[in-house]
């Protein structure tokens, strides 16, 4: 299993590379139910190996000018604050037994898999219906005004906490952000996005700190291996059609999501 656990880091790394997000939010089923990883821990793993794996393809798009440096820290402002002060601060207040009613207790392990199987139909919807991408040439982006602003920072704020909670990127949700808000082109998006994943990611992973035992080696290794992805799938993009590919994925997300839905409560609660 933990061959077959390394094999699906590398495709989370792929993924990435090839259509700049989505791949990150499989990281913690492929912990949890292939690696045998307890749930909460994972999303503690997860923020690493996203990242790290990030930081990777943000350093590459920002050698070819694909990323807006300025709007990544203005999103960070309130996106990266919030994940720090949620995996030290709310993360570990939560309560072993987040529900109970008569026989049935929805543990903190079962609530984080069925909140991150809620984010998976999301994800897999916006990849589902996404339209053709705007590639046109990259022109600078213009000053984030007084109106963008609030905006922005609000939505940091949600980011942030779906990235504390759940350990996952938010790619699909970032990349909407910056082209509808800001008109960024599709592929500075994607690379602007990467570097604000990993700035929320790591910073995030930070705030566990004492809170968790590492087992440092095993996650260095998977990391590596994801990070090795990313730049399969960065040379891949260049070769292969990101629209198609991304709502193939957006159904494989959606199916997945649904699994852990079907699993947490029939298999787990029943």
């Amino acid at each position: 299993m933990q061959i077959l656990g390394f094999f699906l880091a590398a495709l989370v790394g792929v993924s990435l590379g090839l259509i700049g997000g989505g791949g990150a939010i499989l990281t913690v089923p492929i912990l949890v139910y292939v690696l045998g990883i307890n749930p909460v821990l994972a999303t503690s793993y997860s923020l690493f190996i996203v990242g790290s794996t990030s930081m990777a393809g943000a350093f590459n798009n920002y050698r070819k000018g694909l990323v807006n440096v300025k709007t990544a820290l203005l999103f960070g402002l309130s996106s990266i604050s919030t994940v720090f002060l949620t995996r030290k601060f709310l993360l570990p207040a939560i309560p072993e037994v987040v529900f109970s009613y008569g026989h049935v207790q929805i543990s903190q392990s079962m609530a984080t898999m069925l909140l991150f199987a809620i984010l998976m139909l999301m994800a897999s919807i916006v990849m589902i219906r996404n339209k053709e991408e705007n590639n046109s040439p990259i022109a600078a982006v213009s000053e984030v005004s007084s109106v963008q602003l609030p905006k922005l920072l609000c939505y940091g704020i949600f980011i942030g906490l779906a990235t504390g909670f759940l350990g996952a990127g938010g790619g699909f949700l970032i990349i909407p952000a910056l082209v509808l808000l800001l008109k960024m082109p599709m592929k500075q998006a994607i690379g602007t996005s990467l570097l604000i994943i990993a700035l929320n990611s790591l910073i995030g992973f930070a705030g566990d700190a004492g809170h968790f035992m590492i087992n440092w080696k095993f996650l260095l290794i998977i990391t590596i291996i994801a990070i090795a992805g990313i730049f399969v799938g960065g040379f891949l993009a260049k070769k292969m059609d990101g629209n198609k590919l991304k709502k193939a994925f957006g159904w494989f997300v959606l199916l997945m999501g649904v699994y852990i839905i079907v699993k947490e409560l029939f298999f787990t609660v029943l």
